[in-house]
């Protein structure tokens, strides 16, 4: 069943900015009423009256406790969707241990804590959507083995909750290269060079753009009978 978002409320860590705020868009395209939340308040402030979401909120998913101040005064959640996380890169001989704790904690434990904050509020027919991310299928050798490890955790937590908090639905979007600020951020002055390679290779011959992600998201919000699935958005890239 297709279910409609007209009026649904949908709460989105990540929300201002690249797939998490192009999927807060079409939510909103679609009558739901939109709660951004990001980790700087001015700039989720900005983002949710440029847009006309019904609101946002601030938050840093590796601190328990702001998560549930953002949640705290939000009366009932029809879907939540967890997008916030940064790109953790270090090899595990090398990197300070608190970085790397970083992969697990804006992901797993951020979802962990956010679900406890929300308790009841969130519906008993909503939706969860979580991301994860091609390193979950191809990891590298450059230094995101944790990260690869966090990604592919979601998918088997959306799993595991699918069945502990049924009916709730769990679901997990795996993006392939995403043509987002992180990626610029991450990349730098190299991004042009990675993205002209990376390319040649892929079957599309071309980057996935937030808006096709965060289509991708609306869809697990509004499938009703999509549960413990990963959605990967790749354009073929595992394939390669």
């Amino acid at each position: 069943m297709i279910d409609t978002l007209t009026d649904q409320s949908v709460v989105i860590f990540g929300g201002t900015s690249g797939i998490g705020l192009a999927a807060a868009r079409q939510a909103n395209a679609a009558g739901a009423r939109v709660t951004v939340i990001g980790f700087d308040a001015a700039g989720a402030e900005r983002v949710a009256i440029e847009n006309g979401f019904a609101g946002w909120r601030a938050a840093d998913v590796t601190k328990p406790e702001t998560i549930a101040t953002a949640l705290a005064d939000i009366d009932h959640v029809d879907h939540l969707v967890l997008l916030a996380g940064t790109f953790v890169a270090g090899k595990i001989l090398d990197a300070d241990v608190g970085y790397l704790h970083r992969a697990f904690d804006e992901r797993i434990w951020a979802a962990v804590h956010a679900l406890r904050a929300l308790g009841d509020r969130l519906a008993a027919d909503g939706s969860v959507t979580f991301i994860s991310g091609a390193l979950s299928d191809r990891p590298s050798a450059f230094g995101t083995a944790v990260l690869a490890a966090a990604s592919a955790a979601m998918e088997a937590f959306a799993r595991g909750l699918a069945l502990e908090l049924a009916p709730r639905r769990f679901n997990t979007v795996s993006p392939g290269t995403t043509d987002t600020p992180l990626l610029a951020r991450t990349l730098g002055e190299g991004r042009e060079a990675y993205v002209a390679a990376l390319k040649e290779k892929l079957p599309l011959h071309r980057l996935g753009t937030a808006e096709e992600v965060g289509a991708a998201v609306l869809f697990l919000m509004s499938n009703g009978f999509t549960n413990g699935e990963t959605l990967h958005v790749d354009g073929g890239a595992r394939l390669v």
